[in-house]
């Protein structure tokens, strides 16, 4: 087990700050399109005592099973990531439950792995500095998880699954995003790729998008995208998935991720501000990644049903389904 190197940051905040937080998770079942989804945040307009709120969604092939609750208080326990209630995320397990809409969802989960963490941010100042507002770490990059789940009636034990374990927090979000994380890929099954990518408001501009990323595969690591190379980043997105370009030193990944649109998940998120993004989620994407190194033969890579892509936005006509549940 890799020693925990993330705490929770809202309870060191200041009143008067603004601030958003989330730890999650991602479990994907290895040969099905079935996959867990769960996320615990914390929501602090300035001026405010932070609320806490539990996501959760199964992903199966006939569409996704999703609830939601939020706690007016939400704590960091003593060698925890985070708690509300009953229900507790740690380094090395994820317990809780969640009611709302007439809807109920429960887990208990334990999860375990050698990889290292990913620090997205490639400098250390970064996640000091006010820009990015967005700081992103995984904790836990590569895992595989043991336990069961309940959603909407249906038990899934989760021996054996893969996935991950992330934390992002903030000021506010960027102004538009993608998330992708695939692993259990048929050509190479340790290969694994976490990548996020954003693009950010700076006074009236918004920026071009900027990847942070990285690939494992055969024992390396290979870290994609960041500032220097945003003119070498291409991204063709949808709220259905996307076409990208990611360039690392060395190396190339053209890629692409995604489904049809009754498998996504969609949601409200809120900034600190009171500001909304329609996010859209699907954990059982399908993923093609094509990587090319100089002298190095191609390689090629596919999951169907192991990757999520998920898309925050500010636009609201793009025609997905948005779960009744309010944020902030």
């Amino acid at each position: 087990m890799v020693a925990e190197r993330t705490s929770a940051r809202f309870p060191k905040l200041p009143r008067s700050a603004g601030h958003y937080e989330s730890f999650y998770l991602k479990a994907c079942h290895p040969t099905e399109p079935l996959a867990l989804w769960v996320r615990y945040t914390v929501h602090k307009p300035p001026g405010a005592e932070p609320t806490g709120s539990l996501w959760c969604t199964l992903f199966t092939r006939d569409g996704p099973r999703a609830v939601k609750q939020t706690f007016d208080v939400v704590g960091a326990p003593g060698g925890g990531y985070i708690v509300m209630g009953a229900s507790i995320f740690t380094p090395a397990s994820a317990r809780g439950s969640a009611e709302g809409e007439g809807r109920s969802a429960s887990w208990d989960l334990a999860f375990d792995g050698a990889a290292e963490p990913f620090r997205h941010q490639p400098r250390d100042w970064m996640y000091r500095a006010p820009l990015p507002r967005t700081k992103l770490l995984s904790p836990h990059p590569d895992v595989r998880f043991s336990g069961s789940a309940e959603v909407g009636g249906q038990h899934v034990d989760l021996r054996g699954w893969r996935g991950m374990v992330g934390h992002n927090w903030g000021a506010e979000h960027a102004e538009r995003w993608i998330w992708m994380h695939g692993a259990g890929f048929s050509e190479n099954e340790d290969a694994w790729i976490d990548a996020a990518l954003g693009r950010i408001k700076v006074g009236p501009f918004t920026t071009p998008w900027i990847a942070n990323a990285v690939l494992s595969m055969d024992g390396l690591r290979h870290r994609l995208g960041g500032p220097a190379n945003v003119r070498t980043t291409e991204v063709r997105e949808s709220p259905e998935g996307c076409e990208f370009v990611l360039a690392g030193e060395g190396v190339t990944v053209q890629g692409r991720a995604g489904a049809s649109r009754e498998r996504f998940v969609g949601w409200v998120y809120a900034d600190p501000d009171g500001s909304q993004h329609h996010t859209v989620n699907c954990s059982i994407s399908d993923m093609e990644l094509a990587i090319s190194r100089p002298g190095e033969p191609s390689v090629s890579l596919r999951v169907e049903g192991g990757a999520a892509y998920e898309l925050g936005m500010r636009e609201h006509d793009h025609g997905m389904t948005i779960e009744p549940f309010s944020d902030g």
